[in-house]
């Protein structure tokens, strides 16, 4: 196949190896080319190489990218999906396949007219594996690779058929799950992170530095756990008051993380080997630090991973005071105002709500 990777960043580099090593022609669209070597690898926590292969270009022009494609997967933080899907449009045929991962983030709305269009559309819950770049443009070190995938797609009835590709990128499982929502409501990045980026800087302000900043995962504290278990137990609320949209593979993080208390769960997190060495967000002024607004851990996980959250909760009549809470301090100091809105689309009630998302 002739394969497009958007992004070539941690996810889409990981991407790119798995797709070239299966003797697929890859491409990888990025604003940086000259950054790109045709030979690519993943190597484990210890530097030893576990995949590799050789991919055809890197590029920034759309027209090659997308043109003559058979498959797309875009890997942009979901703040910038939408520029992925304009780039696209005007190049890919109706017979492309387009994927978007991570699963949550807006992407059946962004990808909507290609969608109704003709095009197949498929969402990956989550990355195969946590993912970090060693070598911009050449080697990535990836951990932790999980057992199995859950995949989506519009239509259904293409579901299988992408879940059978992934699977064999990837030499492993993929499971088709009843609908989109599920992955929309899957509460990974926008609870895990959100969470605690809140409890971390909740007295943050313009002005406020910090002598150092924890490790993300590795200093994960109680507070954050506590906070992160009470909005974890908001969303299972919301999918509870949608039952006709079979949002049971929506998976509590008590359950992914097999931590029912405060102390289980940070022991939990703190100690996940994929996790180790992972940084905070920050920015170094004059010696001292601030929380880097503009990450994407800022910009893509609330505006368009908790407030999506909190838009369906409104939707399904449910009260969720955390989540609310997590989502008006980072209003107080959030640096980009642009986030998702289902209004864009549409979307503005139950009803208009349930008709997207049943139909």
């Amino acid at each position: 196949m002739r394969i497009t990777i958007v992004g070539g960043g941690n996810i889409g580099t990981q991407f790119a190896v798995h797709c070239a090593e299966k003797n697929h022609d890859v491409m990888i669209y990025t604003s940086a080319p000259e950054l790109y070597d045709n030979h690519l690898q993943i190597v484990d926590e210890c530097g030893n190489v576990t995949h590799e292969g050789d991919i055809q270009k890197a590029t920034s022009d759309p027209s090659i990218a997308f043109t003559d494609c058979d498959l797309v997967i875009a890997t942009y933080p979901a703040n910038v999906m939408k520029q992925a899907a304009a780039a696209m449009e005007p190049y890919i045929s109706s017979e492309t396949i387009i994927g978007a991962v991570p699963g949550n983030g807006g992407s059946e709305c962004v990808f909507h007219r290609l969608i109704e269009r003709g095009n197949t559309f498929f969402l990956l819950e989550r990355v195969p594996a946590v993912a970090r770049i060693v070598k911009k443009g050449s080697i990535v070190r990836a951990t932790g690779y999980r057992d199995e995938l859950h995949l989506a797609a519009l239509p259904k009835s293409k579901a299988e058929e992408c879940a059978a590709l992934i699977s064999s990128i990837f030499d492993m499982k993929c499971i088709v799950i009843p609908g989109i929502l599920n992955l929309t409501m899957t509460p990974s990045n926008p609870i895990l992170h959100t969470t605690r980026l809140k409890s971390m800087f909740e007295d943050y302000q313009p002005g406020v530095t910090y002598e150092s900043i924890p490790l993300f995962y590795e200093d994960w504290t109680d507070q954050s756990s506590e906070l992160l278990m009470k909005c974890d137990d908001e969303v299972q609320a919301i999918c509870r008051a949608l039952p006709e949209h079979h949002l049971n593979f929506v998976k509590s993080l008590r359950d992914h993380y097999e931590s029912q208390t405060v102390e289980a769960m940070t022991a939990k997190i703190s100690g996940i080997s994929a996790f180790r060495g992972i940084t905070t967000p920050s920015v170094e002024v004059n010696g001292r630090y601030i929380p880097d607004l503009h990450s994407r851990y800022f910009t893509a996980d609330f505006s368009y991973g908790l407030s999506i959250i909190q838009q369906i909760a409104r939707f399904a009549g449910v009260e969720t005071p955390n989540i609310d809470e997590v989502m008006d301090w980072y209003q107080k100091i959030a640096v980009e105002k642009n986030s998702f809105c289902y209004a864009d689309y549409g979307i503005t009630d139950r009803e208009s709500f349930d008709r997207f998302y049943l139909n």
